[in-house]
């Protein structure tokens, strides 16, 4: 790929060259994975050293109790590793109907109700186990070292912050872990956080067992039941991530790959195969038809992500049928050039994240995100370890009349899940690892970066910069205010209802992006990072 390195938007990023590289949404991290390489670790060893730190800089998106997703190419083929966890064994819609009411249509969106078991560290084992090279209580020094002696917080993370107070603060334990002085931290200000650093001691000690059933779990169990919550040591000492092959898409001569189902990843592949029947490239890049079709193509493929994607186990139809070329053909047929439509779903029945991407000169590539979900996730903090749980389970669905009828909480089954890696091949090859934050804006994202790559041969770091928009539901989507203002008014002209943002780290994500140049050993990487956060690429 011959890219154009001359941006066209207001950005001081330039993408950063280099044979071994850790692109990550805190510089904090990005060391923190860089100084594993130097210890001799690979790209698997830095991105869970990575990982680990993050749960500290950026407790506003995740925490030792996230889940993660992974997509690795492991110098031979490509591996996903699916790291969300399953409802407790006390979990039916029995349960939550009986306890909230009959009209009740999702698990609360806060408090033990609303958290399944976290996947985030049985990921980093089972990647350290299969992959690394480092010891895995290396990998933990980091974040232990963060956790003790403090970070200054940065400015989009104690914005996130300072919005959360009133929200969470009276939730078991959240007060005690994330409010020192009675109140968020202030931009610059030290926070350290002795529980967790003492929790990720007892993970790098046991390598995981504290937590899958040893001290940690007893000690969550203990709180939940404090609490009025039902979560139990034996549903963690029960869990184990699942090793899956990714879903592919082909487009413009590259392969797209995601995790399948139970994650919203399929959304964009259906976009792009949507989107294959369209001549993109011919039209301007920052122009009101390449950006209507490509949120007419992202709006069909989410009203078939939101009726059909469940736990697999749950599904009746599958990733194959929701992906058939000649579906996705009749798809692209309801697309109009002058008019957005509200699409409902097809019948394709024949008869608060972070993300993070490392590489190494030996040419493994890790494609890695982990989540809270919803900001601070449950707002549930066990005290004694600074375990911040997610709140995943606010993703089930507990009545059949609902939406998704698929998506029924059950004892042991994931629900829906946002957060997704992404990874481009080609011919077999690798070519990108990367991601993008931001609950459903995160296919979204893997569609406009991707088009902007191999259709108008942006470089990663332009694509990165360049004005997003963000489909809501309905007529509704979100448009950043550096957008060009003709194509905003040309967009609403034909009937996209938009909402001009200002926010943009909060609305329209943030990405990472490593884009391999060729040998690895002598051409290396090109990376990229994201400036609506405080991401930063580096490597040596």
């Amino acid at each position: 790929m011959k890219f154009d390195f001359n941006s066209p938007y207001k950005s001081t990023r330039l993408p950063v060259f280099a044979r071994n590289v850790v692109s990550t949404s805190h510089p904090l991290a990005t060391q923190a994975g860089l100084r594993m390489m130097l210890k001799g670790g690979n790209a698997v060893d830095a991105a869970i050293a990575a990982a680990a730190t993050l749960t500290i800089t950026e407790p506003v998106n995740n925490g030792i109790g996230s889940d993660a997703f992974c997509i690795l190419w492991d110098g031979h083929q490509l591996q996903g590793l699916n790291g969300s966890g399953p409802a407790p064994r006390t979990w039916t819609p029995e349960y939550f109907l009986h306890k909230y009411g009959n009209d009740k249509l999702t698990p609360p969106k806060r408090g033990f109700d609303s958290v399944t078991v976290p996947g985030a560290v049985a990921s980093w084992v089972a990647l350290s186990d299969r992959y690394g090279k480092l010891p895995f209580a290396d990998l933990m020094e980091p974040a232990i070292d963060i956790a003790e002696r403090g970070f200054l917080v940065p400015f989009v993370v104690h914005q996130k912050w300072a919005s959360a107070v009133s929200e969470f603060e009276s939730l078991p334990g959240f007060a005690q872990s994330f409010l020192p002085h009675g109140r968020a931290p202030e931009v610059g200000e030290l926070f350290q956080f002795q529980a967790a650093a003492r929790g990720l001691r007892a993970i790098a000690d046991t390598k995981g067992q504290a937590l899958y059933g040893g001290e940690i779990a007893q000690a969550i169990e203990r709180f939940s039941s404090k609490h009025n919550g039902t979560m139990t040591a034996q549903d963690f000492a029960d869990y184990r991530p699942e090793w899956t092959t990714p879903l592919a898409q082909n487009y413009r001569g590259h392969t797209l790959h995601e995790i399948p189902p139970n994650g919203q990843g399929i959304a964009a592949l259906i976009a792009l195969g949507i989107l294959d029947h369209f001549d993109i490239a011919s039209l301007p890049i920052d122009g009101v038809d390449s950006q209507h079709l490509q949120i007419e193509a992202i709006k069909l493929a989410f009203a078939d992500v939101y009726r059909y994607v469940a736990d697999p186990s749950s599904m009746d139809i599958s990733p194959a049928q929701m992906l058939d070329p000649s579906y996705l053909a009749s798809r692209a047929k309801l697309i109009k050039l002058n008019q957005a439509q509200n699409f409902g779903a097809g019948n394709p029945v024949k008869g608060g994240t972070i993300y993070l991407s490392t590489a190494d000169e030996n040419g493994m590539m890790v494609s890695f995100i982990q989540s809270n979900f919803i900001g601070f996730g449950s707002g549930v903090v066990e005290p004694e370890y600074g375990i911040s749980l997610q709140n995943r389970g606010f993703g089930f669905g507990l009545q059949a009349k609902g939406l998704n009828p698929f998506n029924l909480v059950a004892p042991g089954k994931r629900p829906f899940h946002t957060i997704i890696p992404a990874f481009l091949t080609q011919k077999g090859m690798p070519v990108m690892s990367f991601g993008v934050m931001g609950g459903n804006m995160q296919p979204q994202g893997h569609l406009q970066t991707l088009v902007r790559m191999l259709d108008y041969h942006q470089n990663p770091q332009a694509a990165c910069d360049a004005p997003r928009w963000r489909f809501n539901q309905g007529l509704d989507v979100d448009v950043e205010s550096s957008m060009n203002p003709a194509t905003i008014q040309a967009l609403s002209d034909r009937g996209h209802r938009l909402n001009h943002i200002h926010n943009t780290f909060q609305d329209v994500g943030a990405g990472q992006f490593i884009w391999r140049m060729g040998d690895p050993k002598t051409m290396g990487y090109l990376a990229a990072s994201d400036p609506r956060r405080d991401g930063q690429a580096s490597g040596f």
